[in-house]
């Protein structure tokens, strides 16, 4: 017997009603997305490899799915260079492009590709899979779907507001109780002064965005490999486990980063967000989280992530802003900022707390169900008026055994069943029978369709 094909580790295939309530997420979601004003664009699938390279941070390269030259890649290496070249080197002599990592780095690379045709400020979604060559696991995939709303050419703070307020609507909308962390890399950069250490920030950032994960003891003996002293770890801990409010917090950073210019400067935006959140009557549940890094290299300033209240999940949300993504392309001073909707984790959490709708499955409304061959071709001319009036109908496509037919149409969840004889075409009608109550009548075309008004 062959063997059953397989799919690879962290992908997924989808069923109908799978693919049914991925569509409700991502219909919810366009259309709060559009009610905000942004709008769709789509980048390839795969991009040049220096588009890629280097913008997510060393760990971030390390998960890159790289192409392979088509045509004769070995003909680019000589035995010398297999002997005695890296891995990096030889990578970079095979393969040109990769699969995209996330949507943030093409979408920078599109405003500056297509800066003479762009409106600033410039407001886009798009709603398309990424690929990271990541360990699979609970909410981990190798492929998924994001579905990312940006503004970019503007500094103004109410477009981080804005960004809050569309999560709070999405998952209002889900029924899913969420928390939004937010937290600022001015802040962190602050903090790296304070503790003595301003040129390590990035792998403070990196350990410390971990700490859920791996805990602090985990966090710390990073930081020390990483060659950060002792007492630069020791003065970190009561900044990352500070207590109380929001505003309580920012009080005490006040403090604590008085002689950081660029933390002080952190501050007054999450003083001037909240304020702009209260103003707004936001009531999303906020919480600052200092913990909150983000591990992305090109974060500048506000930083947000999302987790779900009643479900054991990572983020489902995050984003944050980012000051000069365009100009490692050509274009500095073109700040932005925006937030990446999880789908596939969004849809794992909708399971699990099984949130969807009933109207939401789409399928087919009525099944036509004929004894003959004549009785099909009668069902067909129905059907098509049917159609015509949106009602979703399909036509079972042989007279088999009625049982056959019946059997289909419960395992498809088809609410109705025209069923045609010859008793049925000699009237001119069809004997409708409703599958949930079995009760079962004839009637006549304007009859079926008024079913459906």
């Amino acid at each position: 017997m062959a063997q059953k094909p397989s799919i690879p580790k962290g992908t997924r295939d989808f069923s109908p009603i799978e693919m049914a309530r991925r569509n409700y997420i991502f219909s919810t979601i366009k259309s709060v997305f559009a009610l905000y004003g942004f709008q769709q664009i789509e980048t390839p699938a795969m991009e040049n490899l220096n588009t890629l390279m280097g913008k997510y941070g060393e760990e971030g390269d390390k998960l890159l799915f790289k192409i392979l030259n088509s045509g004769d890649w070995k003909g680019a290496i000589d035995a010398e260079m297999l002997a005695n070249a890296s891995i990096g080197q030889l990578t970079n002599k095979v393969s040109e492009k990769g699969l995209r990592y996330d949507l943030t780095v093409p979408f920078a690379r599109y405003v500056v590709q297509h800066r003479e045709e762009i409106q600033f400020p410039f407001r886009r979604y798009q709603i398309q899979p990424v690929w990271r060559a990541d360990r699979p696991q609970k909410g981990r995939y190798r492929e998924f779907y994001q579905c990312d709303v940006d503004v970019i050419g503007t500094d103004s703070l109410v477009s981080e507001l804005e960004l809050m307020q569309i999560v709070e609507e999405v998952y209002r909308r889900f029924g899913i109780r969420v928390v939004l962390h937010i937290n600022n890399r001015k802040i962190l950069a602050g903090i790296a002064e304070v503790i003595g250490e301003p040129d390590k920030m990035i792998y403070i950032t990196v350990a410390i965005d971990k700490l859920d994960k791996i805990g602090v003891e985990n966090v710390n003996k990073e930081l020390q490999e990483r060659g950060l002293t002792m007492k630069a770890i020791e003065a970190l801990q009561p900044i990352l486990n500070l207590t109380g409010s929001n505003e309580d917090k920012l009080a005490q950073l006040e403090t604590i980063l008085a002689s950081s210019e660029t933390g002080m400067k952190g501050v007054a935006e999450m003083k001037t967000i909240f304020g702009l959140a209260k103003q707004a009557d936001l009531h999303l549940a906020v919480k600052l989280d200092l913990c909150l890094a983000r591990g992305l290299n090109y974060y500048t300033g506000a930083i947000f992530e999302v987790k779900a209240q009643d479900v054991e999940m990572g983020s489902i949300t995050g984003g944050g802003r980012y000051d000069n993504l365009t100009g490692i392309f050509g274009m500095p001073g073109v700040s932005g900022v925006g937030i990446s909707f999880g789908a596939d984790r969004i849809y794992d959490v909708l399971n699990e707390l099984n949130l969807y709708p009933e109207e939401m499955l789409t399928g087919t409304q009525v099944l036509f169900a004929a004894f003959g061959e004549e009785e099909l071709r009668y069902s067909l001319a129905w059907a098509k008026a049917l159609r015509e009036k949106g009602i979703r109908t399909e036509v079972y496509p042989e007279p088999a055994k009625m049982k056959k037919q019946m059997a289909y149409a419960d395992a498809q969840q088809i609410p109705l069943v025209a069923i045609v004889g010859g008793d049925e075409m000699a009237s001119q009608t069809v004997m409708l029978k409703n599958m949930l109550s079995g009760e079962q009548k004839a009637v006549h075309l304007d009859e079926l369709i008024n079913q459906f008004n």
